[in-house]
């Protein structure tokens, strides 16, 4: 949709995780900085944490996206919510070790050969546990037991903690004292300031192809943009992905700051139809076609996520999250359908009973300001996407 009206290669706000779109603001250059150099150490554990939406998972992706294959085996933990029996089995499932049917001495033996299989090669291991925050005191203590095996004194087992600002306060515990002694290496993301978030979607727009020109963006919608969203990387993607839309939408060329209030004014008015139980609709056209574009949008996303579990197996347990994600997404999309759908056909209904009303309009074009803003919430609603590291 808007990608091909503005010329775009892909989308540039897409919600999925994508190294080639990795923006380098202060904080997150400084966090890939203690990323790289405690792969250089080669023991230990790295902890990086950050607010949701600060760009976790991007900037890991990223790090991937670096490594030497032939010298570093990594495998990346995304399902964190378990016990401390759970942690051993999911850690060796992540490697590709069979796991099933085996109790723990099992799959302890099975993990440390493993492990000294690789460093005969000259590899080392590399486990990255994403939402830290959500593994228990004993699966970390789980997790630190196994930085224990080692071969002459060097370690076997390299991991990199990444969580959210609750994870902070869990290091903090004292039964936590001999992880924190492991940690070799932590850093803190942090949002984006007023000029980063600039900068940033300018960034994005490039990597698809962007040259400064169409689209144009005023200087004064940056700043609302910023007002929006606080500089939080995930929450510029929804913004701006709504952004595009709305410009594809009402044939924008450039987005001026009217522009901005318009669709920061549907994603409020949104959240409040959201925490009410509903979703306001109107019999209107216009907001029937918005909601088919919002479902066009969503199944293309569920495309290219169904896609990208094909292409890349080794993130599957992301690409999956994010593909579930999305379809219950669709569900929203589908009632407003059916409800503008059947207000349409009452109103169709009823001109046809009343001859009166023959060859009335659809929609009045007297029809009020009011009537025409809430007509577009519906489908923007279905339009919009959550939080993704």
């Amino acid at each position: 949709m808007y990608a091909d009206y503005y010329g775009f290669s892909a989308k540039p706000f897409q919600l999925s995780p994508d190294p080639r779109f990795f923006f380098g603001s202060r904080t997150h250059s400084r966090a890939l900085a203690y990323l790289r150099y405690g792969l250089s150490q080669g023991e230990g554990f790295i902890v990086v944490t950050g607010g949701i939406g600060t760009g976790k998972t991007t900037l890991v992706k990223s790090l991937f996206d670096e490594l030497d294959l032939d010298r570093v085996v990594a495998a990346q933990l995304v399902t964190t919510q378990l016990a401390a029996d759970e942690m051993l089995r999911s850690v060796v499932a992540a490697f590709g070790l069979p796991f099933e049917n085996a109790g723990k001495a099992a799959l302890l033996k099975r993990f440390e050969d493993f492990l000294r299989e690789q460093a005969r090669r000259g590899r080392r291991v590399l486990l990255v546990v994403d939402e830290a925050q959500n593994l228990p005191v004993e699966s970390l203590e789980e997790l630190r037991m196994l930085s224990n095996f080692q071969v002459a004194a060097t370690p076997l087992l390299q991991s990199f903690l990444l969580g959210q600002e609750g994870f902070r306060a869990t290091l903090q515990d004292p039964s936590m004292e001999q992880l924190r002694q492991r940690v070799i290496a932590s850093c803190h993301l942090t949002p984006l300031s007023e000029a980063e978030t600039r900068d940033y979607i300018e960034h994005r727009l490039h990597v698809v192809g962007w040259q400064g020109g169409e689209p144009r963006f005023a200087d004064e919608a940056f700043g609302a943009i910023y007002r929006y969203t606080e500089g939080v990387p995930r929450r510029v993607n929804v913004f701006c992905d709504r952004l595009l839309l709305y410009g594809f939408l009402e044939e924008l060329r450039e987005f001026s700051l009217n522009a901005v209030e318009a669709v920061g004014q549907e994603i409020n008015q949104d959240g409040r139809s959201a925490s009410g139980g509903g979703v306001q609709t109107t019999g209107s056209g216009r907001s029937l076609l918005r909601v088919s574009h919002a479902m066009e949008q969503r199944l293309a996303e569920l495309e290219e996520a169904m896609d990208a579990v094909l292409k890349h197996p080794e993130w599957q347990d992301i690409r999956l999250d994010r593909l579930e994600w999305r379809i219950q997404q669709l569900e929203p999309a589908v009632q407003v359908l059916r409800r503008e759908l059947a207000g349409v056909l009452r109103h169709e209904d009823d001109r046809l009973a009343d001859p009166s009303s023959a060859g009335e309009p659809a929609v009045s074009e007297s029809q009020t300001d009011e009537e025409a803003s809430q007509a577009r919430q519906a489908p923007a609603s279905a339009a919009g996407g959550s939080a993704s590291d």
